[in-house]
C-alpha cells in the first residue's frame, strides 16, 4: 500500500508553493505512467491487447491516454477503448439487477462477454473488428457509431474499464499486460486518517457528476452504495492480478477539488442514502487549504473531474 499524504504537509505547501507543488505532483504521477508505458512495451512481444481496470473515480479515462501517449514516444502507436461501448441491452428477464429490483450497471453480465473476448482474438491475429457503440440514455447500441479497428504489428490497443481484470476476459488472453489503478492512499493528521482514499474517488465523482453528467451530489450518493458493493463483489478481487497497481491520487488534489465540492455537497438534503458518510467527508474537507484550479495542467488526471482537459472524456 503507498504511503499516506499528510495534512500538514499538504496545506503548508499549498499555501506557500502551490505552484511547486502542484509541478511536484504531476511530475510524479507522469513517473508513474511512464513506469506503465514501459511495462507494456516489454510485452508487446507476447501480447497487443492490454487491460486497465479500476474503480469509478480512478482516472481510467485520462490514464489510459496518457500512457498512450508515453507508448508512442518508445514507439508504438496505441490505440485506448473503453468497454463501455461493449455494453448490450438487457432483457428484462435476464438482466442482472440491485437488492432493490434496479438494473444493476455495475455487473460485468452488462457487457457482451463474447464479443469481448472474440474482439481479442481477432485483434492479436491482426484481423480488423467492429468495435461497437453503446448509447446509455436509450440503453440500446447504436450501429451506425460502430468503429472499425485493426492492429498493425507494431501497435497495441488498451482496453480500460472496471471489469478488465475480470477472469472471464483474462483468462483466455494471459500474456495481455494488466494495469489496476484507484486513488490508493489516504491522508493522514499526526498518522491518523483524517481523509479516506474513498472519499478521494467519491469527491472525483461528485464533482464530475454535479459539473458535466446533470447528477446532482445527492444522486451521486444514492448510487455510490451500488458503486461500492459492485468494486467489491466485481473489482476489488480482481487487482492483484495486475502486472502493475498504479496509484491516481495527487497530494494536491483536494485543496483543488475543495472549491468545486462544497457548494456540490452543501446541496444535498438530509436523508439523502449515505448521508452519514456525508457529514464525515463535509467537516473532513474544510481542513484544507484551497488552491487556484488555474495552475492545473490540460493534461492531468484532475482535469477528467474538474474540465478543462486536452483529452477526450
Amino acid at each position: 500500500m503507498p504511503y499516506p499524504y499528510k495534512i500538514e504537509e499538504i496545506n503548508r505547501r499549498a499555501k506557500s508553493d502551490p505552484k511547486g507543488f502542484s509541478q511536484e505532483c504531476e511530475a510524479i504521477y507522469n513517473r508513474k505512467v511512464m513506469e506503465a508505458a514501459a511495462g507494456i512495451q516489454e510485452r508487446t512481444a507476447l501480447s497487443h491487447v492490454v487491460f486497465l481496470s479500476g474503480p469509478s473515480g480512478s482516472g481510467k479515462t485520462t490514464t489510459a491516454q496518457k500512457i498512450c501517449d508515453a507508448i508512442r514516444n518508445l514507439g508504438i502507436y496505441a490505440h485506448t477503448v473503453s468497454l463501455d461501448k461493449y455494453y448490450f441491452e438487457q432483457d428484462p428477464e435476464t438482466a442482472p439487477r440491485t437488492v432493490d429490483g434496479e438494473y444493476d450497471l455495475e455487473s460485468p453480465f452488462c457487457l457482451d462477454l463474447a464479443l469481448l473476448n472474440e474482439h481479442f482474438h481477432e485483434l492479436e491475429k491482426g484481423n480488423e473488428v467492429l468495435v461497437p457503440h453503446f448509447n446509455f440514455k436509450l440503453q440500446q447500441r447504436d450501429e451506425d457509431k460502430a468503429v472499425p479497428l485493426k492492429l498493425k504489428k507494431d501497435e497495441i490497443v488498451i482496453f480500460e474499464g472496471i471489469h478488465a481484470l475480470n477472469d472471464m476476459l483474462t483468462d483466455d488472453h494471459p500474456d495481455a499486460f494488466k494495469l489496476y489503478i484507484s486513488a490508493r492512499s489516504d491522508i493522514v493528521s499526526d498518522n491518523v486518517v483524517c481523509f479516506k482514499r474513498t472519499w478521494t474517488r467519491l469527491l472525483r465523482r461528485v464533482v464530475r457528476d454535479s459539473s458535466f453528467r446533470g447528477t446532482d451530489a445527492g444522486a451521486t450518493l444514492k448510487m455510490w452504495e451500488n458503486v461500492r458493493d459492485g468494486e467489491k463483489k466485481h473489482i476489488s478481487p480482481f487487482k492483484y492480478k495486475a502486472d502493475l497497481l498504479f496509484d491516481s491520487s495527487m497530494a494536491y488534489e483536494v485543496p483543488i477539488m475543495k472549491q468545486f465540492a462544497m457548494g456540490a455537497i452543501e446541496a444535498i438534503p438530509e436523508g439523502t442514502k449515505r448521508f452519514e458518510e456525508l457529514k464525515s467527508v463535509y467537516p473532513a474537507l474544510m481542513e484544507f487549504e484551497q488552491m487556484n484550479p488555474e495552475i492545473v495542467p490540460a493534461d492531468s488526471i484532475l482535469r477528467e473531474f474538474i474540465g478543462g482537459g486536452m483529452y477526450e472524456q
